[in-house]
C-alpha cells in the first residue's frame, strides 16, 4: 500500500545544495557564523521584514533566549495557550518562569485576548501568544492589553513563516509584532533549515545580546558575560536555509493549491468544521486543520483518524493532548478552565499538507472523509 505522509520536509535538488555546501569543504568553517550563517541571517532579516534577527540552533532555543534577553522577574507568570506544542510551555519552566494558561478562539485557535485579561495578576510579566497553524493571533488587541498592563509580548511564531498581516495600511509579516518573535526553521516546517530557528528583535542591540546567549555568553577571546547555551546554527543548515528561501515562495503558492481543493472539497460536510480564510492575512498553507464533531459526524475523531491510517494516510492529532492533559503538567492544572482549547484538542485532526501531495492524493482522503469509509 502506497502511503501518504501527513507531512514531508521541504528539499532542493541535490545538485543545488551541493553547490552551496562545497566552500564549506575548502574554508572548513562550518560553525560559529561562519559565511553561509550571516548571510542566511540578512537574507531571511530582508524576507522577514524585521529590523534584526538572531539565529539559533532550533526554535525551542530561539524561545528561551528570548525569554533571557527581556531580563523578566524570575518566578513570575507568562500567560500562554494549553493549544500548542509543548516547546512553548517546556520554555517558559526551564527558563523559571510559571505558565498561566488562557483560552483560544474557536475561530482560530489563537489566544482570546478577554481570556488573557482575565488571567492577569500582579505575578504576571509577560505574554507568549501562538500563531496557530498559520493563524495570525489578534496582535493589535494583544499589544493594547500588553501597554495597559506593562508586559512584555513574545509571540512564538513557528507556525507563520512568510506570512503576512495587513496592519495600519501595511503589510507586516509575522515577525515583526510583540516585544520578540520566534520561528522554528525544523523539518516540517513551511521553511526548514533542517533544524534551526530564530529570534526577531527591533534593534540590532538585542540581535547583538542574542548572538552573544546562545554561544556560551562569549563576547570576546577574553569575555564571557552570560550563562548561557550552546545554541548556534551550524554552516550546513544555514546553506539548506539558504536553498531553501529561494524556493519559499513558490512553496507556498504549491501549498495554496492543496488547501483551495481541500476546502472545496470537504465544504458542506456535517460535523467536519474548517478554519476560515482572512482576507487581511496572506498565509502560508502551514497545515490543514479539520475538526470533528461526532454528534453530527457519526464517527469520532479517533475513529475517523484510524479509518484513514487503515487506508495507508498519515494524519496528526496536532495538539492532542493539550498542555495541562500532558503527564508534566497534569497535577498543576484544571483543563476544564480552558474549554474551548480542551474541546479544539478532543475533535482536531491535521490531515496531509506539503507542496508535492497531487490531486489524486486529495481526493483520496476527502473522499474517504466525507464518505466515512
Amino acid at each position: 500500500m502506497h502511503r501518504i505522509p501527513v507531512t514531508r520536509s521541504s528539499m532542493p535538488e541535490l545538485k543545488e545544495y551541493m553547490k552551496e555546501i562545497e566552500p564549506l569543504f575548502e574554508s572548513r568553517w562550518i560553525t560559529n557564523a561562519g559565511v553561509k550563517h550571516e548571510e542566511l541571517a540578512e537574507r531571511l532579516r530582508e524576507y522577514l521584514g524585521v529590523e534584526a534577527l538572531a539565529l539559533t540552533v532550533n526554535g525551542h532555543a530561539a524561545l528561551e533566549l528570548a525569554l533571557e534577553l527581556l531580563n523578566l522577574r524570575k518566578g513570575g507568570e507568562v500567560i500562554t495557550t494549553p493549544f500548542t506544542f509543548v516547546s512553548t510551555t517546556h520554555a517558559i519552566v526551564r527558563s523559571g518562569f510559571k505558565p498561566v494558561f488562557a483560552d483560544i478562539r474557536e475561530a482560530d485557535c489563537c489566544l482570546d485576548p478577554d481570556s488573557i485579561e482575565e488571567k492577569i495578576t500582579e505575578n504576571t510579566v509577560a505574554i507568549m501568544p501562538v500563531h496557530v497553524y498559520g493563524n495570525m493571533c489578534d496582535v493589535k488587541k494583544i499589544g493594547e492589553i500588553a501597554k495597559k498592563h506593562d508586559l512584555k509580548v513574545i509571540y512564538d511564531a513557528a507556525h507563520t513563516f512568510g506570512v503576512r498581516l495587513y496592519y495600519d495600511g501595511e503589510w507586516r509579516g509575522s515577525g515583526s509584532f510583540g516585544d520578540l518573535s520566534c520561528f522554528s526553521f525544523h523539518a516540517t516546517k513551511v521553511f526548514n533549515t533542517i533544524e534551526g530557528g530564530a529570534v526577531c528583535c527591533h534593534s540590532e542591540a538585542e540581535s547583538r545580546i542574542i548572538t552573544q546567549t546562545r554561544d556560551f555568553g562569549i563576547v570576546d577571546e577574553e569575555t564571557v558575560r552570560y550563562i548561557s547555551p550552546n545554541a548556534k546554527m551550524s554552516e550546513f543548515s544555514a546553506a539548506m536555509g539558504l536553498c531553501n528561501l529561494r524556493h519559499v515562495d513558490s512553496e507556498i503558492e504549491k501549498r495554496k493549491k492543496v488547501s483551495d481543493l481541500y476546502r472545496e472539497r470537504l465544504k458542506d460536510i456535517d460535523g467536519v468544521r474548517l478554519i476560515g480564510e482572512r482576507e487581511d492575512v496572506k498565509g502560508n498553507f502551514a497545515y490543514f486543520p479539520i475538526f470533528i464533531d461526532k454528534e453530527s459526524y457519526g464517527l469520532s475523531r479517533d475513529a475517523l483518524f484510524k479509518l484513514l491510517a487503515e487506508k495507508g494516510i498519515g494524519a496528526r492529532k496536532y495538539f492532542y493532548p493539550m498542555i495541562t492533559e500532558l503527564d508534566c503538567y497534569r497535577e498543576s492544572y484544571d483543563s476544564s478552565e480552558t474549554p474551548a482549547a480542551l474541546r479544539a484538542a478532543e475533535q482536531v485532526m491535521t490531515i496531509p499538507m506539503y507542496s508535492e501531495l497531487s490531486r489524486e492524493a486529495v481526493e483520496k482522503i476527502t473522499e474517504i472523509i466525507r464518505n466515512r469509509e
